[in-house]
């Protein structure tokens, strides 16, 4: 009904008799924040209404003959999660006589129906023709929203393997750490504008398209550590005109020639603080400094360079002095300095 209006933001559909939706009643409005549902005939309704409206940040839901049973607790219980808390505010159950008045946001699942009757409801027969009701793949709503100190979206151990395409526009820290989500597609951050921290650790990334960060031009702190990136393509860190500090450890960056965009970006950007940019592979460079290696690279030197000859580098040159002042920077970030005063 509504598929073809995709940048759809405010809907309303108050006084308007309506008695019954549709599961797939508002697929293709992904865009959509707010629904005014109120002073109307609806009695139940289903959270997998609202599965095609990831944005939808205000509903409103009042002046509904609501009958509160067992068909309503999938909805009940998504009003009351923590972060919609401007769902269904003031919609109050008229059916049945023990629960009128009763507001939904208030009602506990066991006031509903209890384990008998859950067992006892069958499921809605599929109607013919319409396409079943799939949650999407990484549904940001598997995740917490939390508003002090800053805006936060919590998706942490959440067994997501894709970026979630359904991120609020006002986030400003994502944590999508310790998920499985093995590759960074092209925009995949483009609507999350003010966005200035980012956790991406723990997930076994090992590939980043160069234009996965796209949009991204507040972001202040990236956190890639702890996972299988051995270099990054050109173009990858471009749109981070505000990056200040960048976690790399525990990597396994592969010295060779694809890693010099990364070293040269970073000797570029001087302000841009990181950890952990050393060579594991191959083994004749496991344990150098990245920098190191990006020298070396362009120097004529025996077969036997390094292992005979250790003193070809002067740990204090420039260019080491330049990273150990970025690394030390870095971890001073996690120091606590402690003064008693006799």
């Amino acid at each position: 009904m509504f598929s073809r209006f995709k940048r759809l933001k405010s809907l309303d559909l108050q006084q308007n008799e309506i008695s019954k939706i549709e599961s797939d009643a508002f697929f293709g409005l992904n865009k959509l924040t707010t629904l005014l549902l109120q002073h109307n005939q609806i009695k139940v309704l289903t959270e997998e209404v609202f599965i095609y409206t990831p944005l939808l940040s205000y509903l409103r839901l009042y002046d509904n003959p609501w009958h509160c049973m067992c068909e309503l607790e999938t909805l009940v219980s998504m009003l009351q999660i923590p972060r919609n808390r401007n769902l269904g505010n003031y919609a109050k159950c008229e059916s049945p006589p023990a629960m009128k008045n009763k507001k939904l946001l208030q009602l506990k699942p066991e006031e509903l129906c209890d384990e008998e009757e859950r067992e006892q409801l069958d499921p809605k027969p599929q109607v013919s023709g319409r396409p079943p009701v799939i949650r999407p793949e990484a549904d940001s709503t598997l995740c917490h929203n939390y508003v002090f100190p800053i805006q936060t979206l919590d998706c942490k151990s959440k067994e997501l393997k894709k970026v979630p395409g359904n991120i609020p526009p006002d986030i400003v820290k994502l944590d999508l750490s310790y998920n499985k989500i093995s590759q960074l597609r092209p925009k995949e951050f483009e609507d999350a504008h003010e966005l200035k921290k980012l956790n991406l650790s723990s997930n076994g990334i090992g590939f980043i398209d160069p234009a996965a960060f796209l949009g991204l031009t507040h972001l202040e702190e990236l956190d890639l550590s702890n996972n299988n990136l051995q270099n990054f393509d050109y173009g990858v860190l471009e749109d981070l005109y505000f990056l200040k500090l960048l976690w790399l450890r525990d990597n396994p960056w592969r010295c060779d020639y694809n890693i010099h965009y990364l070293y040269y970006w970073l000797k570029h950007h001087y302000n841009v603080h990181y950890n952990g940019l050393e060579c594991k592979t191959p083994e004749e460079y496991k344990g150098w400094p990245v920098g190191k290696y990006v020298r070396s690279y362009y120097e004529e030197c025996p077969k036997d360079k390094l292992p005979a000859y250790p003193e070809t580098f002067d740990q204090d040159t420039e260019d080491d002095d330049w990273e150990k002042i970025h690394r030390d920077h870095t971890a001073k970030k996690h120091r606590v300095r402690i003064t008693i005063v006799g």
